[in-house]
């Protein structure tokens, strides 16, 4: 079952969860006789409510029976959002089987039914909440890669043909749709099951060495499902078709990583010509402090209160240079003047004399 499937299925699922606990809230407005256990709601409302919770259980084995074995394609240790997941599906399951029981054969305790039903609904809107946005997030990131473009599968195939394949398979279906989406589930199901994924996008390839990866990872001992032949064929693909995709986020990383070199030397250079009597007369001049102040309590309340700093602050110019590099390592980008006007600015106002 693809994951936009189990994500319409999980809408559904919500949508029964919601008009069962609705429909009966207003039976059990209706009169109701303990004895003989007997309501004076309408005989088509009662039927429509057994249906809605028939069709919600019914929904729900369908999934388990479909996702249950999914867990097995992860890795050792599960995420914690896959296990907060599996908690609330086993929950939902105990809370049907409660409801069946009382139900069925204890009805002496059908008062508790309401709380059963809202716990019930309480818990599917966690369980669909923790699967269905992230779904559907996905779905638009694979809309956004070039890799399934005409252009991106124009030239996957064109690549398709140096990358080493054996003369069986199907290069010329390789580089369609549907195997570039086979082997992106091959790659989500059963590669990380002894990968991270960062670990293996972590740098592109050219399509001989993606094919020779691919064939290294599969003839090793494997904790789950074996990688077969064809598997090997059309994760291949899909690898080659998103290295484009690779290269560019390598080279924002690249980027970003020298802009924060950039910084933190602009940083090490700023303090060190404060820490010069003849080019503090020039700084000086040319300082405002008004401006400084503005600048630090916009730049440094992006990420944290300024009572932060007030409550510990620096205590010496090196102690400085280490704050503001820390920041500026966590994200923060500052051009290099505005990294002297803050330097300047804390020294001045936090250091103890």
């Amino acid at each position: 079952m693809s994951s936009s499937t189990s994500a319409i299925l999980g809408l559904v699922f919500l949508g029964l969860a919601n008009a069962s606990v609705f429909l009966m809230f207003k039976l059990w407005g209706y009169p109701f006789n303990h004895e003989t256990h007997k309501s004076e709601a309408p005989r088509s409302l009662m039927l429509l409510h057994r249906c809605l919770g028939y069709a919600y259980a019914i929904l729900y084995i369908f999934m388990m029976w479909h996702m249950v074995p999914r867990l097995w394609n992860y890795q050792v240790e599960l995420p914690p959002r896959t296990v907060a997941h599996l908690m609330l599906g086993i929950t939902i399951g105990v809370l049907i089987l409660l409801k069946v029981a009382i139900l069925r054969f204890f009805r002496h305790f059908e008062e508790v039914m309401p709380y059963i039903g809202v716990s019930l609904l309480i818990c599917t809107y966690l369980l669909i909440g923790l699967s269905v946005p992230f779904t559907f997030r996905e779905t638009v990131l694979r809309t956004q890669t070039g890799a399934f473009s005409e252009e991106g599968i124009a030239r996957t195939r064109k690549l398709i043909e140096t990358a080493g394949l054996p003369p069986e398979a199907p290069l010329d279906q390789l580089a369609s749709k549907r195997k570039l989406r086979e082997g992106q589930h091959v790659l989500q199901r059963k590669c990380v099951v002894c990968h991270d994924l960062r670990t293996i996008l972590v740098k592109p390839r050219t399509p001989p060495d993606w094919v020779r990866l691919v064939n290294r990872m599969a003839i090793k001992p494997m904790i789950g499902e074996p990688i077969y032949k064809e598997e090997e064929w059309t994760v291949s693909a899909y690898l080659i078709a998103i290295t484009p995709d690779i290269k560019t986020a390598v080279k924002q990383q690249r980027e970003e990583q020298m802009r924060a070199d950039e910084a933190k030397a602009a940083v090490e250079i700023a303090t060190s010509i404060m820490g010069e009597e003849s080019s503090t007369v020039a700084i000086v001049a040319s300082y405002d402090e008004a401006e400084a102040k503005a600048l630090f309590e916009d730049k440094c309340s992006q990420c944290h209160p300024l009572s932060d700093v007030e409550d510990y602050p620096p205590r010496s110019k090196e102690e400085t240079t280490e704050m503001i590099t820390r920041m500026i390592e966590n994200g923060l980008y500052l051009e290099e003047e505005e990294i002297e006007l803050i330097t300047r600015y804390v020294n001045d106002n936090y250091l103890e004399e």
